[in-house]
């Protein structure tokens, strides 16, 4: 896998996303209960982005209609979502936040 500095782990405040774009892939990172997590920020249901919505429990609900979504796998937690969005490994590095969008061949 290859990864690509996404953030600073000190720019992440904790339960707000933030909207970064890494190789062309739309990426919302989310610091929240001692980890950081990277999630495609397209909402599967409605085509938003997710960072504009709201962080509980592990999860980022889309602001459009409630979709809310587990900040793990990517699975929706509920309608009207059915959908699953893309998740994507993390590393840190010292303050560096290292998002990989790419998947070995």
């Amino acid at each position: 896998m290859s990864y690509v500095r996404a953030a600073a782990l000190s720019e992440l405040e904790e339960d707000t996303p933030k909207r970064v774009e890494l190789d062309g892939v739309p990426v919302s990172l989310v610091r929240t209960e001692g980890e950081v997590f990277a999630i495609n920020d397209i909402c599967s249901h409605a085509n938003v982005s997710l960072s504009e919505g709201e962080v509980e429990d592990c999860s980022i609900e889309c602001w459009l209609h409630g979709s809310s979504f587990d900040l793990r796998t990517g699975k929706p937690n509920g309608l009207p979502a059915t959908r699953p969005v893309p998740v994507y490994p993390v590393k840190i590095e010292g303050d560096d936040v290292l998002v990989s969008v790419t998947q070995e061949s």
